[in-house]
């Protein structure tokens, strides 16, 4: 089984690195980060740690590199050497694989694909999208991806789309519960009580819309009674800007 060093186990990179342990333990994993204290919780649970990059590079047959954008760079110099014959994978985004591919000339890396995932990852329920490259490391990239949530494989063109929607995604679902919890107290519920209800009622909707395959506007429709408060709360949240706000969060990338 391939390993799999992950270069960087900061947010997105620990969310990866607790998913892969979680649900691909079948690959030996090591993680780093720049300082010894946030090694500690991956040490805890037995998953490999270091303080250096190239030699988890060296020792790994896949690279994640779970950086910020603008330390790939520099990143991937320091462990440029150790990336002959491997996989990598960056989490970074915004960055051209023109660009990478310029960083990356001369190492002999076997294939470079950016993976865009959130951080439901962390509990296998990610929505993750790559840019497609080769066929065999592409099916390499879903099955391991696919153990975290889902995966698409997409051009580059739409991966920024996907990581707006899937990605930045999960923030702006969670300003909506944030809103919804703050609604429920305002209307006399307790901040516990408002907040539980809204992460059930979303995770209701979601896995009932999903279950049945159902274009959102299905399921809404079941629930809106003609005359009803339903449709009465939707009317006053669009008369309010609910779908266009969202639909300028999702083009915000493009400012």
């Amino acid at each position: 089984m391939e390993k799999i060093a992950i270069i960087g186990a900061g947010n997105m990179g620990g969310a990866v690195a607790l998913g892969l342990h979680r649900y691909a333990g079948e690959y030996p994993l090591t993680v780093t980060t720049a300082h010894a204290a946030t090694l500690e919780k991956y040490t805890a649970l037995g998953i490999g740690t270091s303080l250096d990059n190239a030699a988890a590079a060296a020792g790994a047959d896949i690279v994640i590199l779970g950086v910020k954008p603008w330390l790939v760079q520099p990143v991937l110099d320091e462990i440029a050497p150790a990336l002959s014959g491997k996989l990598l994978l960056s989490l970074a985004a915004g960055i051209p694989s023109a660009q990478m591919a310029q960083w990356l000339a001369g190492t002999g890396v076997r294939a470079a694909y950016t993976v865009i995932p959130n951080l439901a990852a962390e509990i296998g329920e990610s929505m993750t999208f790559a840019t497609a490259v080769l066929g065999e490391e592409d099916r390499l990239v879903l099955s391991l991806f696919d153990k975290l949530g889902k995966t698409l494989i997409v051009d580059e063109k739409r991966l920024e789309a996907g990581m707006m929607v899937a990605s930045c995604g999960t923030a702006f679902a969670l300003r909506y519960a944030r809103a919804a919890m703050e609604g429920g107290v305002q209307l006399g519920l307790y901040p516990r009580e408002a907040l539980a209800a809204v992460y059930q009622t979303m995770k209701g909707a979601v896995d009932l819309a999903a279950a049945h395959a159902a274009h959102p506007e299905a399921e809404i429709d079941r629930v809106t009674t003609p005359g009803g408060i339903t449709i009465r709360g939707l009317n006053a949240m669009e008369e309010a800007g609910f779908t266009a706000a969202v639909v300028a969060g999702l083009k915000a990338y493009k400012n």
